[in-house]
């Protein structure tokens, strides 16, 4: 193990994976960025994308996270992602119904703040199916 790198995926609710991992590639606001053991101090914030955690003993995973950053130092590599999603385990038509109805929250506003809080909820729906449809195709 003296090889791996430490990884941590941590949530608001809980911690999602902590492992030992050959590689991490996370999907960084300005690129998607590779972690290996020994890599050079950084902090990333990060974009929707898809958390790649590969493991030559079997351990690989991919997560979707949307938002929240990494920070790598020398005890390994942390994500602090705002959701994570198993892409097994999203289900696209309750997630098109939510964006349906932000959609019309939106239109019936009766505030500027109701109407920013719509649309901030809308935009993020709207980044994970921007993610899940790039690995679709």
């Amino acid at each position: 193990m003296a090889d791996k790198l430490h990884f941590e995926l941590v949530s608001p609710e809980r911690l999602v994976l902590a492992q030992e991992a050959d590689m991490v590639v996370v999907p960084g606001t300005e690129g998607d960025f590779a972690v290996l053991k020994d890599h050079a101090p950084t902090v990333s914030t990060l974009r929707a994308g898809i958390l790649q955690v590969m493991d030559s003993e079997g351990g690989d995973a991919k997560l979707l996270i949307v938002g929240g950053f990494a920070e790598v130092s020398g005890e390994g590599l942390t994500v602090l992602a705002e959701e994570t999603f198993a892409l097994d385990g999203i289900d696209r038509a309750s997630m098109e119904a939510e964006l349906h109805d932000l959609e019309e929250d939106i239109r019936d506003a009766k505030s500027d703040n109701d109407r920013n809080i719509a649309a901030k909820a809308a935009d993020r729906i709207k980044s994970i199916f921007d993610v899940l449809d790039k690995i679709a195709a």
